[in-house]
């Protein structure tokens, strides 16, 4: 799924492993970044996009914390420990 094109569910973000979250935070923040440009030079057409990229990036930072805390774990651990049970 693209940040682009539609905002990321938090159940979505929990089936990302470490390097796909990563991967779409980078992707969010450049999206960020490029629609700040829009909206200081007037071009920006959706005011609505930037709050959603900025809730975007705030879910995938929760989720990477959870994962730091040990509160939730990354789909690899996942499913490792069904084969232990």
């Amino acid at each position: 799924m693209t940040i682009g094109t539609k905002d990321l569910a938090p159940t979505e973000l929990d089936a990302f492993d470490d390097e796909k979250l990563v991967a779409e935070l980078k992707k969010a923040k450049e999206e960020l970044f490029n629609l700040r440009f829009q909206m200081a030079t007037g071009q920006m057409d959706n005011n609505r996009r930037l709050r959603t990229v900025r809730h975007d990036i705030a879910r995938i930072y929760t989720v990477m914390r959870e994962r730091e805390l040990g509160l939730s774990v990354t789909p690899d651990e996942d499913s490792s420990n069904e084969g232990a049970a």
